[in-house]
């Protein structure tokens, strides 16, 4: 076979028995959930703020990172839910370079997978003890979900994922929000077949068991922007944009509508600066028409310590070694901005 089998991993079960969510964080992500699930449902005006670094590659420049967000939260909580982005698992185009702190703890040396499971754990605890916000992962692999699965809020589905059977069938069971973003073509209806598919019951085989999935009711659309067949990237976060989505939305029986918006990747043409300005457009669209009010729900926001991005092994502290992302001064003042539009 030309597959190697080198190590046995431990079930999502060991690991998390290994390294437990302690009660009080249980109890603390049940009510989490419910005031998110009630944005999507729209029983709640609250808007949802999805920020943080592109990829998540150093354990305390994270938790730096989300202690400051936690202060922040303090002051907007009233209008705001800040929900931490913190991505352990990153998609490559090629194929090539950092995929995310579950190949490489240390994103300076080779893979270690078994290292990897267990650092995006403690990280991902680490970060909530500390600050009382639970996070947003990218659901890369379905098949290492429930590794994750009693830690997180909000997962979000990329746009070369979203076609994918084993991601659609594997997000109909979950029981928190899923973002399903347009794929990298921009096809909405592929988008919204998706969602489709992740609200209803499914059976297949996961992890070696045969399941069966109840649906998953708050699964929604993330617009990311498209690139069409030049290369050339193309935003899909104009007023325009999102009126189609609505008129797409009604003729589908799709329960809860609901959009976040990703002001980076396609969208800003990867020129993190643009989040800013993108960011304000989109909310003073929800201004002007009530329907994009009701139906955009949040945003996503790459951001980090510092602006910018690095090599692997640049050593700057906070400092992203993917994408380039918005540094904190500037994500800061733009959080209280947020908090500003009705």
């Amino acid at each position: 076979m030309s597959f190697e089998f080198i190590k046995k991993l431990p079930t999502p079960a060991e690991i998390r028995e290994e390294h437990a969510l302690p009660e009080k964080l249980v109890r603390l992500k049940a009510e989490r959930d419910a005031e998110i699930r009630d944005v999507i449902t729209g029983k709640s005006n609250k808007f949802l703020v999805i920020i943080g670094p592109c990829s998540a590659d150093n354990e305390d420049s994270v938790c730096d990172y989300v202690n400051r967000l936690a202060k922040v939260n303090d002051k907007v909580k009233d209008k705001l839910i800040l929900i931490p982005r913190i991505y352990t698992n990153k998609p490559r185009t090629t194929g090539e370079g950092y995929k995310g702190m579950i190949h490489q703890p240390n994103p300076e040396q080779g893979s270690d997978f078994l290292a990897g499971l267990i650092a995006i754990r403690k990280m991902h605890i680490r970060a909530f003890e500390e600050t009382g916000l639970s996070a947003a992962d990218e659901m890369l692999y379905p098949e290492n979900w429930t590794y994750l699965s009693d830690i997180l809020s909000y997962v979000a589905v990329g746009a070369r994922s979203v076609e994918d059977q084993q991601h659609r069938l594997t997000v109909s069971g979950f029981d928190v929000p899923a973002g399903m973003k347009n794929p990298t073509s921009g096809d909405f209806t592929v988008m919204l077949n998706s969602v489709y598919a992740a609200q209803h019951s499914h059976s297949f085989i996961y992890r070696g068991w045969a399941v069966k999935t109840t649906g998953n009711e708050l699964a929604h659309t993330v617009l990311r922007g498209a690139t069409n067949k030049h290369g050339q990237n193309n935003p899909n976060y104009h007023y325009e944009d999102i009126s189609r989505l609505l008129e797409m939305y009604e003729k589908m029986d799709l329960k809860n509508p609901a959009c976040v918006i990703d002001t980076n990747h396609s969208n800003s043409n990867k020129q993190y600066a643009q989040q800013v300005r993108i960011a304000k457009e989109i909310m003073h669209n929800r201004k002007l028409n009530p329907d994009i009010h009701r139906l955009v729900k949040g945003l996503m926001i790459e951001s980090y310590i510092e602006e910018g991005n690095q090599k692997v092994g640049g050593g700057v502290y906070g400092k992203s070694i993917t994408d380039p992302c918005l540094g904190w001064e500037a994500s800061e003042r733009l959080i209280y901005d947020l908090a500003e539009y009705d």
